[in-house]
């Protein structure tokens, strides 16, 4: 193909779609890309507002949370505070990205090439996605979702339904299956199974409540720890599941509001292990596209260095010693690993032959790519592919700062050989969910006395939780159970107690 995508800078709907078959021959043919279906939509600021305000999904239902997020985000726009995203992208299956009308046809080139074909490759082929998303099915889950909780509003109260999401919410980090069991998430099914769940009005109870003691006569009832932990399935780190299975008094319309908010939550659950991969994935597509395009005459000089300096802004990385720098730039360290990949594929150096001797001098670095991003995630991906070459052009280096060993700060890994493997070690723990995520699980309940709920918090290094916002999510947590809540922090070294934690629900259930 030959000739100008477009010129200048407006663009329509028929350039969209030149745009689009330009990009997608490119990243089929050349790139070896496997995508969904594309879905292609222009929105406006507000829409590109309202859809921050949603978490990105083009069906949600309706929260409070999401109108205070929406006026936040158009306070600080309308001040120039802050900018919008050029589009964002939705996994399922068609692929929908939105495109703000905004955008310049480079830029619309630019996000097309990123979002309708980097991010979709991502999306359908990374292991994790395969393992817990349903791209097919989630579309139609949360307009189910959405029209249930709406039904609800209607015949329970708008306060009521309000009251379990805000701590369905709070919890929703730790509703997640962390580990693939056997049986993949299928949002029709869940769908059709909740349809007929709705049909039964009768009351839902767990039978297991059967054995609680009424009274000292009913003692002999009392089920041994070992059995009373297997029914209750216990130890379980899926908060919203445990309560969803086995508080005893909500109702069955509130068990269900938590079952949605935990699908939800583990519908992004790979977005956050992938952050690095994702965006890098997205970033290397749309500089290859956009540089064959610019090659085969399809873009001007002046159209590619208009994408030359957005493309330099997305993979910007300040200093250590910039004001600015917040942290790693996941474009920047994705992008960066990408294409030092694609360096020992093609141009190895005998280090990079020590280092990596099944991909150096192969010679076909979108093979090796696509093998990447099918089977790594961010934490996997440093821990295999950041090389010394990268580390020394990043300047990278570790520094350790422990108060009960010595006094002051101590850079301890340099740029050798010992250096370069701690270096790559510690980047990658930032990334694996294993180290940073609060291990917090259920591991009894107290069914012979109080009823109480109680938690578990193995601490890691010293990392223990925030005590203000721990009670605050406790309780949220004793107001779905409706009886008290404890939590223990424990040392995971030593297996000493460090805090503990007891709250009350809000509403106290009646007697037994």
């Amino acid at each position: 193909m030959s000739g100008l995508l477009f010129e200048g800078a407006d663009w329509n709907f028929l350039t969209l779609q030149r745009i689009h078959d330009a990009c997608e021959t490119v990243a089929h043919k050349e790139l070896g890309l496997d995508t969904y279906p594309n879905q292609i939509e222009v929105i406006t600021a507000e829409q590109m507002l309202d859809a921050y305000s949603s978490v990105g999904m083009p069906l949600f239902y309706k929260h409070w949370s999401f109108g205070k997020h929406f006026a936040y985000h158009e306070a600080s726009y309308r001040k120039g505070l802050m900018g919008l995203a050029y589009e964002i992208v939705i996994n399922s299956s068609p692929c929908i990205s939105y495109l703000m009308e905004e955008n310049t046809a480079t830029m619309q080139t630019l996000v097309i090439a990123h979002a309708a074909f980097g991010h979709n490759h991502f999306f359908k082929n990374n292991y994790l996605f395969k393992q817990w998303t349903d791209a097919d099915g989630i579309l139609d889950y949360l307009d189910f979702a959405r029209g249930y909780i709406a039904q609800c509003e209607d015949r329970f109260g708008r306060l009521a339904v309000e009251h379990t999401l805000d701590a369905a919410h709070a919890l929703m980090s730790h509703g997640v299956d962390r580990y693939p069991g056997k049986k993949k998430l299928d949002f029709r099914e869940e769908e059709k199974r909740a349809g007929k769940r709705r049909l039964y009005e009768e009351e839902q109870f767990n039978d297991l409540w059967r054995t609680v003691p009424t009274g000292p006569a009913k003692t002999s009832a009392v089920l041994n720890v070992e059995r009373r932990r297997a029914l209750l399935g216990l130890p379980q780190e899926n908060l919203l599941y445990f309560l969803e299975k086995s508080a005893p008094r909500l109702a069955p319309w509130q068990r269900e509001l938590l079952r949605i908010v935990r699908h939800i939550a583990q519908y992004f659950y790979p977005q956050g292990q992938t952050k690095v991969m994702n965006e890098g994935t997205a970033t290397y597509v749309h500089y290859r596209i956009m540089s064959r395009l610019h090659q085969e005459g399809r873009l001007t000089d002046g159209n590619f260095l208009e994408f030359l300096q957005s493309h330099t802004n997305v993979v910007f990385q300040p200093e250590f010693d910039d004001p600015r720098f917040s942290g790693f730039n996941p474009y920047a360290l994705g992008f960066a690993i990408m294409q030092d990949i694609e360096r020992i594929v093609r141009d190895p150096t005998e280090e990079d032959r020590e280092w990596f001797p099944d991909i150096a001098g192969t010679g076909d670095e979108m093979a090796v790519l696509r093998d990447v991003w099918a089977n790594y995630r961010d934490e996997s991906f440093i821990s295999q592919f950041l090389s010394p070459a990268l580390i020394r052009q990043l300047r990278l280096f570790h520094l350790h700062d422990d108060p009960a060993e010595r006094a002051g700060i101590l850079v301890d890994a340099i740029h050798d050989e010992r250096g370069y493997r701690r270096i790559r070690r510690e980047l990658s723990k930032q990334y694996d969910v294993g180290y940073i995520d609060p291990n917090i699980e259920v591991v009894d309940v107290d069914l012979a006395g109080d009823r109480r709920l109680m938690l578990r918090h193995t601490v890691v290094k010293g990392a223990q939780l925030s005590e203000t916002d721990t009670k605050r999510v406790l309780q949220h947590l004793a107001d779905l159970w409706s009886y008290d809540v404890s939590l223990v922090e424990v040392d995971a070294a030593t297996d000493k107690v460090l805090k503990e934690y007891v709250l009350n629900p809000r509403i106290q259930p009646a007697a037994a």
